[in-house]
């Protein structure tokens, strides 16, 4: 038997004949095309798909009679059932049919089904096994097969290429109508999600990639709907905006993601254990040829059209915070946003010590050979470097020196590992 909900009344119990998959099919105004799409999806669950699943129609608000269409579906299908909710937007539709579904994995397609069908079942395999978080359908990959126009597929690309480097996202297709996740997950991960719209499925899988979690990738077969009603400018001003207020979450640690990756059991499976001074070294010193090299390059850049100084202030700024941000990672092994902006206060403290120095160098340079061509700038610079480098090294040594580990301070509080909670498969991705 089926059944019709609202918001306000979706508290659903877990029961002994949950299904094992949510598949939501967020609708507005699609009373045209919701029952080919909804008995299309019907049959394929029941005739090609091997675990029990249920079909939830999560209604935006819609105002012409795509409601009743769905309640009539709900009646004639077993498995089908609708939700209502009083306001429009994607992402509210998904957080209330996900939140308070009883099924162990929640999913979510497009109306129009433009993802082929056979695509489902490699979505969901990895999280009903518990291998995988959360899934995406592709378009990006080089194995998918797509059909659209080039408006759209240069739109695509170009705000994942966005993704990638404003967020350092690394899942290909943020926008495709096609993912999954676990349920015990979605619990713990959508109330951190504030946006309600399109901008929903990029923050939910930011996080979540922020947050450890696993995340699997299908390439699909799509046909995009010619006929879509989606507002491309004002998708994309909400997207920017969108981008803009993650951006500022994640830089002050507003988000408690530390805690999120505890309680969903995507900590390291052992705590890290820390380089000895050699070890310090080698990573120190691979940070540091990479950022003396982007230093010099953007010393040469910016000295062409403005004074030596200058150029060295702005090339020394830049690249000491990105030098910070990587010796807290990949040299001292420091995760998390606890005390990032504190490091960084500090990194900058040690920076000004190494202007001093290579100002100093470049002032007795031109004292002494006011006409000296740039490479002999660049030879002078270089040696300055290497000592303000000795003492970086010392100085981020004392500014890391009592941050804690947290997995080790998971560890050692609660004496049991601390990935040990919801999921139980190795590695963190």
């Amino acid at each position: 038997m089926t059944e019709t909900v609202t918001v306000a009344a979706a508290e659903l119990a877990e029961t002994p004949g949950a299904p094992v998959l949510d598949v939501v099919i967020p609708v507005y105004n699609e009373e045209t095309d919701l029952g080919i799409c909804v008995r299309r999806l019907h049959a394929y669950l029941r005739e090609g798909f091997p675990f029990p699943a249920r079909i939830t129609v999560a209604d935006n608000a819609s105002t012409d009679a795509t409601l009743q269409v769905a309640e009539l579906l709900a009646e004639e299908l077993d498995g089908v059932r609708v939700l209502h909710l009083d306001a429009k937007g994607r992402g509210r539709a998904l957080r209330a049919a996900w939140e308070h579904s009883d099924a162990q994995v929640v999913a979510y397609m497009d109306v129009d089904l433009s993802t082929d069908l056979n695509a489902l079942l490699p979505l969901v395999a990895p999280l009903i096994t518990g291998h995988s978080d959360l899934a995406i359908g592709t378009r990006l990959s080089s194995s998918s097969r797509v059909v659209r126009g080039p408006k759209r597929e240069i739109i695509s690309r170009c705000y994942n290429l966005l993704l990638k480097a404003s967020l350092q996202a690394h899942f290909s297709d943020a926008q495709c109508g096609f993912k999954a996740m676990r349920s015990e997950v979605a619990r713990q991960l959508l109330p951190l999600v504030r946006d309600g719209e399109w901008f929903f499925d990029t923050e939910l899988l930011v996080l979540a990639e922020r947050a450890g979690l696993r995340i699997h990738e299908v390439p699909v077969d799509w046909i995009d709907d010619p006929d879509s009603r989606v507002d491309i400018v004002d998708t994309a001003r909400k997207d920017l905006l969108g981008i803009g207020r993650l951006t500022r979450a994640l830089a002050t640690g507003a988000l408690p993601l530390e805690e999120l990756r505890r309680a969903v059991g995507r900590e390291p499976l052992v705590p890290g254990v820390p380089l000895g001074m050699v070890g310090q070294l080698v990573r120190f010193a691979i940070v540091g040829v990479l950022s003396t090299l982007a230093y010099l390059l953007l010393y040469v850049v910016l000295q062409s059209f403005t004074d030596a100084q200058v150029a060295n202030f702005l090339a020394l700024l830049i690249t000491a915070v990105a030098n910070t941000a990587a010796n807290r990672a990949f040299t001292f092994g420091v995760r998390g946003a606890t005390g990032a902006v504190s490091h960084q206060f500090q990194g900058l403290v040690i920076f000004g010590i190494g202007l001093a120095l290579t100002s100093g160098s470049l002032f007795t340079l031109h004292h002494w050979a006011p006409d000296a061509p740039v490479h002999l700038e660049l030879f002078v610079l270089v040696l300055a470097n290497l000592v303000a480098t000795i003492l970086r090294f010392v100085g981020l040594r004392w500014v890391f020196r009592n941050t804690p580990n947290p997995a080790r301070k998971a560890l050692t509080t609660d004496g049991s590992d601390a990935g040990s909670g919801v999921g139980h498969e190795e590695g963190v991705r």
